[in-house]
Formats: structure tokens, sequence, C-alpha cells
């Protein structure tokens, strides 16, 4: 596997895709086979990844590049740092999972899986690009399957399938309900997650065609860019380019993260998509808008970045607040689950925010921690409503006399939501909180607000479909007693509780991803009065060290 690990992860979920095209619906476990066997090939490959990865040499490893425009400096150029390494075993092991909890699929089960597959691959393929057209061409490639997977195989809420007309006549006219949030149907929120992901990745792709036209470099290549891109000091509209750069490069992919306020797209797609869609959206498409501020924003621009990031501070205690709330009063269960996953990226923004070692590498294992915890409850939900065919918590009750194993994956799941010790999840909120006390003490406090808040909705959510009364109809409910059906739920809380309880590797593999970064952030010097550059050092000790004797130098000079 050795080099072109990144191909075989990047390429295998495509590669399916491509051979389902040729297969008949008729043959569903041909379809389903060729579907998991495409998945198993890129988590394979995702787990030997982020075994061989040298923590100790760290920077961008297994690199791959393929030549696409010579006159625009464009090429296919694929690596993973520490950072992008576990987001990438992340998308693995969630496609591997949803393939499984889609298992039962029967309407146009081919296209499902093509879509699904496909959805999983862009994902990956953002994770592993080192070139900002490729980026950007995967992100967007990400917002297709999406809008396909809602629109064709998702759900109308409870609200939406009650609307009437004054003369009580069934209505189904999402338009006209379209500030009505709590009634959506599934075309709505299909549309509303394009327009919205859409409009803003418009306003990041400004950001990466001014850095590509104004660094002068005539290249799209990231290693490039971070090195030589001269983008400070240039005076635009009464600011400088550099920071209108950052703007663009933020917002436009803080939307898909999603940000206060431009989160709303979010928990409706949340509401009506299919369980493995729901599992890709939160587990990993979300992480899309971290990990691009993070490649583009923080490695293009480490100055601005620093100056500039104290907003994200005070948005993501909104994020926090808000999220929580909302998803304490909401009674349909993918709409908790979804404010819920809104809520907890405003823990990931403010380890970013923060911008400290400790505090940016529990930010990164927050992302991977999040997408097992998440997966898992959207899973289940998933699980419940095919057994029920409601997701109105009100109704439902009494389920564990039905589903013991659903029931006790639930309370794990709501354990590592929550970050309780033994889970990754408690690592990575420890990270965050205590890396970010310093700087931001207030945010720190309202994020541990937010995590006793997490806890109140998800044990009420958890009460009321496992516990008290259960009405006799849904007595014809029943666990998830074969093989393909528990499996991706052990899967995930493997993973959790695993990484929980043995947490150093994917700590070192982050570390070697985030010290060189925060470094250049924190000791950046301004481009104007850039001395020669550094010569080259194997590790951010050889860097700091090295900046040491320069600045003494520079002292016995004057």
């Amino acid at each position: 596997m050795g080099d072109y690990a990144l191909l075989y992860i990047l390429f295998a979920p495509f590669v399916g895709a491509l051979a389902l095209i040729f297969v008949s619906n008729r043959q569903a476990m041909l379809v389903r086979g060729i579907a998991a066997g495409s998945a198993f090939v890129s988590l394979i490959a995702s787990i030997y990844l982020f075994y061989a990865y040298d923590p100790v040499k760290g920077g961008f490893q297994f690199i791959q590049k393929f030549e696409w425009s010579r006159q625009l400096g464009i090429s296919l150029y694929l690596g993973v740092d520490g950072i992008g390494t576990p987001l990438v075993l992340a998308s693995s092991i969630l496609l591997f999972a949803g393939i499984f909890v889609s298992w039962h699929v029967k309407d146009r089960t081919k296209e499902f899986y093509i879509w699904i597959l496909i959805l999983a691959a862009a994902t990956i393929g953002v994770f592993m690009s080192l070139d900002l057209f490729f980026l950007y061409f995967f992100y967007e490639m990400s917002v297709i399957p999406m809008y396909l997977l809602l629109g064709m195989w998702g759900s109308h809420t409870k609200k939406y399938l009650e609307m009437t007309d004054p003369e009580g006549l069934k209505q189904r006219d999402s338009v006209g309900f379209i500030f009505n949030f709590g009634s959506n149907s599934k075309e709505y929120a299909a549309m509303k997650l394009v327009l919205f992901l859409s409009a803003f990745a418009v306003a990041a792709l400004m950001g990466i065609l001014l850095i590509y036209k104004y660094s002068g470099l005539n290249t799209f290549d990231i290693l490039v860019l971070r090195e030589q891109a001269h983008l400070m000091n240039i005076p635009v509209l009464g600011t400088t380019l550099d920071k209108i750069i950052w703007v663009l490069i933020f917002f436009g992919f803080a939307s898909i993260a999603p940000l206060w306020p431009l989160h709303s797209w979010s928990p409706v797609g949340h509401a009506a998509a299919p369980a493995a869609t729901s599992m890709l959206h939160a587990g990993v498409l979300m992480k899309l808008g971290h990990f691009s501020i993070i490649r583009v924003a923080f490695e293009i621009l480490p100055e601005t970045t620093r100056e500039m990031m104290p907003m994200a501070a005070v948005l993501c205690m909104f994020s926090i607040i808000y999220g929580g709330f909302v998803a304490f009063y909401a009674k349909d269960t993918k709409y908790v689950i979804g404010y819920s996953s809104s809520s907890h990226m405003g823990y990931v923004f403010l380890g970013m925010a923060a911008l400290d070692y400790i505090s940016l590498s529990g930010a990164v294992i927050y992302m991977f921690a999040h997408a097992m915890a998440t997966g898992m409850l959207f899973a289940m939900a998933g699980w419940v409503y095919d057994q029920t065919h409601t997701r109105d918590i009100p109704s439902l009750g009494g389920l564990s006399n039905k589903m013991p194993f659903i029931s006790a994956c639930f309370v794990v799941g709501c354990m590592a939501s929550i970050g309780m010790p033994g889970t990754v999840n408690f690592i990575a909120e420890i990270m965050i909180i205590v890396g970010s006390w310093n700087k931001y003490p207030l945010q720190v406090i309202v994020a541990v607000l937010g995590i006793v808040l997490t806890l109140a909705y998800l044990f009420k959510m958890m009460r009321g479909l496992f516990y008290g009364p259960m009405d006799q109809k849904y007595s014809h409910s029943h666990d998830a007693v074969s093989a393909v059906d528990r499996l991706p739920l052990l899967i995930m809380i493997s993973v959790s509780v695993g990484f929980g309880l043995f947490p150093m590797h994917l700590y070192n593999v982050v570390r070697s991803g985030v010290d060189p970064l925060i470094a250049r952030i924190t000791h950046v010097v301004p481009v104007a009065a850039a001395p020669a550059p550094l010569p080259p050092a194997e590790s951010v000790q050889e860097q700091l060290a090295a900046r040491g004797v320069q600045l003494h130098q520079e002292r016995m000079t004057e």
C-alpha cells in the first residue's frame, strides 16, 4: 500500500460508485456488496495511513502530485499532515458504517449508494488537497450528493405532514411556509442547504482567487503560497487586502461549520436526511469548514489570523448557547441531535480562536471525536424512525423494552457527546478548555455551561425515547439483532472508547500538525519587515531556538 495509500482512500469510493452504474437495482445484494467492498478498501487504507503516519517526522506525508494545468498552476496535489490524517480516518469509518446503517434501503438502492460513496470521497478529497483549486473542487462536489440524498431519500417533518390550508385540506407547499421552520419538507431542506452553502462558497472562491492573483506566483499550491505569498499591506477599500481575503475565506467556509448566525440550514438538513447522510453530514461535512479555514487562512495568512480570530471567539459563544437551548426545547430527535452538533462545533471554533498548542490540538481531536459520537446518535435515531415511523419524542417512550441493544448504545453515544471520561470527547474538551482559559476565560465559562446544557437535553431525549410507558402502536418495533445492524454501532463505539483509553498516538499525530502551525502564527514576522528566511528546521523546538539566535544577533548589531 505504502506511498499509494492516499490514492486507495480517495479513489476506492469513486471506483465503487462507477462500478455500481453497471449493476441493476434488482441485484440488491450485489449493489450492497460493491458499496461495502469499496468502503472497506478505503477504511483499511485509512487505518494504515493513520498508524503509518510518523509524528516525529511531522509535516505532510504520503504526498502524490499530478500536473493538471501547468499554465494555470493547478495540480492534483495530495498529502496529509497531523490535522488531515484523523479526519480522513473519520470519513472512512463513517462511510463504512453508513453503508451498513443503510443496508435496508429499498428505494433505488443503487443510486443511494452511488451518492453516499461520492459524498464521502468528496470530503476525503478536501482533507487531502494541498492545492487550492482541488480543495475548492472537492468542497463543492460534496454539495451535489447532499441535495440529491435529502431530496430523494429524505423525510418530511411531522408538522409539515400535518399542515392544512384554511379549508382543512392537506397542503404541501413548503415555499409558503418558508419562515415556519418547524414545518419543513425534505425538498425545502435540500434547497436551503444548497443555497446557503453555494452562496457562501462563492465568497470563499473570491478569497481564493484573490490569493491566486495578488500572490503573483501563478500557482494554487498551498505549500508554495504559505511560504512565498506576500499579501500584507496592500491597501484596498480603507483596509488591507489580507484582511479582506481572510474575511471572505473565514465566513465562506464557516457557513458549513456551521457558525452562528450562518447555521440555520444545518439542523433542517439533519432532520430531513436519511440516517447515513446525517452521519456523514454531522460527522465530516461540517468539519470541512473548520479544516478549510485552518488549511487556507491559518497557513497562508498567519499574521492576519492572529489579528482576526478574536471575532470567532465571540461568535462561538452564541453557537454553543443558542444551539444548546434550541436542542433542549426541540421535540424531533434529529432536530435535537442537529442543533447539538451546531452547538458543539462552537467548541472547535473556541479551540481554534485561542491559537494555543493545546487548544488547537483539542479542537482537531474534537472534530474526530464528535464524528464518532454524533454518528452513533444519528444511526440510532434512524433505527428508531425506521421502527416507529416518527421522530416526535413526546409520542414515543418505553422503547428500551423492545430495543435493549439500541438503548444501551444510545447511552454510550450520549456519554460520548457529553464528554464522559473514557471517551475521546473528554480528552478533546479538556484540552480546549485548558488551552483557551488564559486568553478567553468568559468563553470557557460559556463552554462549560454548554456541557451542562448538553447533559440536560440528551438525557431528556433519552428518557423520552426509551423510558416510561410505551404506546402499544409501537409494540411491533424490534431491536437490532443481526450482525449487519449491530456492526456500525459497535465500530463507532469501539473507536470512541478505544481512543479515549489509548489516545497517545492520536495526540502525537495531531500535535505534529498543530505545533508548526501555531509556531508560525504566534511567532510570525510581518512581511513588510521580514528578514532573510530562516533555514528549515526539523522540529518546532529547533525553529524557536533558531529564531532566538536571530533576535540575539539583531540586538548585538543594534
